[in-house]
């Protein structure tokens, strides 16, 4: 299985997982235009109207940190921008959040507000 099957798995499952706790899907795998932008796994809204930006992370093992630790500033900062930037296009901003879902050993780990904007 190639790296990019091995992460349209995991953001399957994360997006079921997400489903299943009453998120809707917006859209899927947002990217920003050119080159240096930033993308977004999955954004969903959640029950309260809240839109949220997911990134989804899936390693065989917790060495190294493990899968939400590879979440770093700057790729926190990549999202943030593609958030932006998807925002813009709304005209309203409604109110936001970033979670992330990582995967380590077949367990999924959803947390919420895992970073902010700032």
């Amino acid at each position: 299985m190639t790296t990019k099957q091995q992460g349209d798995e995991a953001e399957d499952a994360a997006l079921a997982h997400l489903r299943s706790r009453g998120l809707r899907l917006v859209t899927r795998n947002y990217r920003t235009p050119g080159r240096g932008g930033g993308e977004i796994d999955l954004i969903l809204r959640d029950t309260d109207g809240t839109l949220v930006f997911v990134e989804v992370r899936k390693r065989a093992s917790a060495r190294y940190g493990g899968a939400a630790a590879s979440i770093g500033v700057l790729k926190q900062r990549r999202i943030v921008f593609a958030a932006r930037h998807y925002l813009m296009r709304l005209g309203e901003e409604p109110p936001c959040r970033f979670d992330v879902v990582s995967m380590e050993g077949g367990a999924i780990q959803w947390m919420r507000a895992a970073f902010d904007a700032g």
